[in-house]
């Protein structure tokens, strides 16, 4: 899991208003912990943010991240077989590397173009505005294991 760069938390107010969203703890805990945790699953941002501000519900923790993906603060990624992550890098319509073996995931950047990244050969009469993407293979820790497991036999 990659960590990000920490917003301070007026920023991280400001966002939340100009989604016309309320501030409070648990939604400024939760922004923090998505931005300095990227691609977090639930029970990590959870872990992150009790031991930020206390206690705070597993519920309590589902909502925030559903009201900022709603408005578009959050992105919510779900590789198949994996659960739910989030991260805070919205509306460039970028994609993800997903690890085989340990399940890490980076950022890829639009394989072509303006978003929506790809055209595809038919569209179907859809207006398509985004793309996703999910670009699977073994990370480099996991190719290096595997390498060194292949010399030592």
């Amino acid at each position: 899991m990659s960590t990000g760069a920490a917003l301070p938390v007026d920023g991280v107010e400001q966002l939340l208003r100009s989604a016309g969203l309320r501030v409070t703890r648990p939604r400024t805990a939760v922004m923090t912990a998505v931005h300095t945790h990227a691609h977090a699953d639930t029970d990590t941002i959870l872990g992150v943010v009790r031991a930020d501000i206390g206690e705070v519900s597993h519920q309590a923790v589902y909502d925030v991240l559903r009201a900022l993906t709603t408005a578009g603060l959050v992105r919510r990624i779900q590789p198949s077989g994996s659960l739910a992550r989030y991260e805070a890098r919205v509306g460039d319509n970028h994609h993800h590397v997903v690890c085989r073996s340990c399940g890490s995931i980076a950022d890829v950047d639009c394989a072509v173009g303006e978003a929506p990244c790809l055209t595809g050969s038919d569209h179907h009469g859809y207006v398509v505005d985004e793309a996703e993407v999910i670009y699977w293979g073994t990370c480099p820790a996991c190719t290096q294991r595997k390498d060194s497991h292949v010399r030592r036999t």
